[in-house]
């Protein structure tokens, strides 16, 4: 931990969480020493890490049958290697998403900046959806990615378009002026001074929430009844729908997590390529208000989950294969299903 202090990314941190849980955060997480640096400006890798480790921060908080597992591992002298954040997004065929613009581009503006590039697209034809990965130019192994799917509104019936339309068209934009004038600064010049970085954080961490009004229970009911994930993103919105620990062997794992009695998915996904292996636990459930006739009613619905993957080498690369596969992320999606 020592190595950390008066670091540039603990200075951002600490200014969002507080020296308590900012410390706490910097033990559970395994950090890139290259991160352990003080000057005044921050690049934008750095300023990406400490809007991944607030991210993560924000999930255990949301989710605690991951907070309790993470708990377990920190005590035992463990740490968490952070490999992915998981959002959805909705995309109209013929106009934005409210204020936001459709689907990933309202997070491609931000991700890009701060040294993202979309390393490949996965389509997702079981929900309707395409999932796009999001990996980092110059950490490609030590920066989490981002896996951003998009949810295609015109390939569901009339009266679904149309409960999205009244749902998701209200979507502000969370990204005050000052913060988009920061993200072209840093993607234009690499870095921006800390205090500015300091300041605009919040709305970047922002970003990655709900912004639309709750909304009326018949239209969420009318989502559910075409697509779980549509109704996840009524209630949740662009909040990490999973946060997922690179684990060396995901398999035992899943057996001694399932052994202790803990709520985690029958079976683990093998990619294509048999490299890539998931599973994750089931989603914590969350009481959430709806609109109903002249008031609110409220209704426990799915919330995020924990999700742990392990990499193995890319003999054709010789190194960790960071990719995703279509089939294993339907899998994992289905975690949100059933609360």
């Amino acid at each position: 931990m020592t190595i950390w202090h008066g670091s540039n990314l603990h200075r951002l941190v600490e200014a969002r969480l507080g020296p308590v849980e900012t410390s706490v955060l910097f033990d559970t997480l395994v950090i890139d020493p290259a991160f352990a640096i003080a000057q005044p400006a921050v690049t934008g890798s750095e300023l990406a890490m400490a809007l991944n480790m607030l991210l993560f921060a924000d999930l255990l908080r949301r989710v605690p049958s991951g907070a309790d597992y993470v708990d377990e591992m920190v005590t035992a002298g463990g740490g968490i290697v952070f490999d992915h954040g998981a959002l959805r997004t909705i995309r109209f065929a013929d106009r934005p998403t409210g204020a936001l613009p459709g689907g990933v581009d309202s997070f491609r503006r931000l991700l890009e900046p701060l040294g993202y590039r979309l390393a490949k697209s996965y389509p997702l034809p079981a929900l309707r959806m395409t999932g796009h990965a999001w990996c980092h130019e110059e950490h490609p192994e030590t920066l989490p990615q981002f896996f951003v799917s998009e949810l295609y509104v015109e390939r569901f019936s009339p009266a679904f378009q149309a409960a999205a339309a009244r749902v998701f068209g209200a979507t502000t934009d969370p990204l005050p002026a000052s913060t988009r004038e920061m993200l072209e600064v840093i993607a234009a010049d690499g870095a921006v001074r800390l205090q500015e970085a300091a300041a605009e954080l919040p709305h970047l961490v922002a970003a990655f929430d709900r912004h639309h009004p709750p909304c009326a229970l018949a239209d969420y009911d009318l989502l559910l009844a075409e697509s779980a994930e549509a109704a996840w993103i009524a209630t949740e919105g662009n909040a990490f729908n999973h946060a997922t620990d690179r684990v060396e062997d995901v398999e035992a794992l899943a057996e001694r997590l399932r052994a202790a009695g803990k709520p985690i998915k029958p079976k683990v996904e093998h990619s294509a390529s048999g490299r890539v292996r998931q599973t994750a636990l089931r989603a914590d459930p969350v009481a959430r208000r709806f609109r109903d006739g002249g008031g609110f009613v409220t209704r426990t619905v799915p919330g995020s989950f924990y999700e742990f993957i392990s990499r193995d080498i890319d003999p054709a690369t010789g190194r960790l294969d960071l990719a995703f596969d279509s089939s294993n992320a339907q899998g994992i999606f289905a975690m949100t299903k059933a609360a």
